[in-house]
């Protein structure tokens, strides 16, 4: 049987940083979720479609393909033949995911692929509702957080280094405003699993984040 790590938390927490390099570490296959709501909302964006309407949306998903490759072992996100992996981390794209995840028709079209990945290999996926609502049967369950201002901070620097112009009052109202929208939203918003183990990592490096979450899961798996 595979063996699923859900990791869940709020935008700037380090979700996916710290899902990669575990699932490097102990030879699981890293699952972005994230990315694969990207992908669709860069696609909204190209196309021009208004979110509002649903119609529009639907119709939308039906055009859209998204398939999961591996190279390296490093995930490629590929948007109706295309890898887009170099396009999806804007925040213009980031907006715009947060605003179709709450869609049911969006969720609907990655829903049975990220349940299919999980059921055949060994997994670490992150997201915000995959211990609630996408695994609910993972055998791990992560809530990582910080506080808000931390995580703007680093957002802000992510973006410097990129080359993005922005203010990091404006990467904070932002984060804010997306936290309060993922909290509220009628579907699958983001909260904390029960059984899911709460990870502040405000005062953590990476690194330390990454070794106690690997000696949590050793201590799971080998229960």
């Amino acid at each position: 049987m595979s063996i699923n790590v859900a990791i869940d938390g709020p935008a700037g927490a380090g979700k996916s940083t710290i899902a990669r390099m575990l699932a490097r570490e102990l030879n699981y296959i890293y699952v972005d979720t994230g990315a694969m709501y990207r992908a669709m909302a860069l696609y909204m964006i190209e196309h021009k479609i208004d979110v509002s309407h649903l119609d529009e949306v639907g119709s939308a998903c039906d055009a859209i393909t998204i398939d999961i490759q591996y190279s390296a072992g490093e995930q490629q996100v590929i948007l109706n033949g295309k890898n887009v992996n170099d396009f999806i981390r804007t925040e213009t794209v980031s907006e715009m995911s947060s605003k179709i995840s709450a869609i049911p028709e969006v969720r609907e079209k990655l829903l049975s692929l990220q349940r299919s990945l999980a059921a055949a290999e060994n997994v670490i996926m992150d997201g915000r509702d995959i211990g609630t609502h996408v695994l609910p049967n993972a055998d791990v369950k992560i809530f990582l957080t910080a506080d808000a201002h931390v995580r703007a901070v680093r957002r802000y620097e992510e973006f410097i280094a990129k080359g993005v112009s922005c203010t990091l009052e404006n990467v904070e109202r932002e984060v804010i405003e997306r936290d309060e929208r993922d909290m509220n939203r009628a579907i699958a918003p983001l909260k904390q699993a029960e059984d899911a183990v709460r990870v502040d990592t405000s005062a953590m490096t990476i690194e330390e984040v990454v070794c106690y979450l690997k000696n949590l899961i050793g201590q799971a798996v080998a229960r």
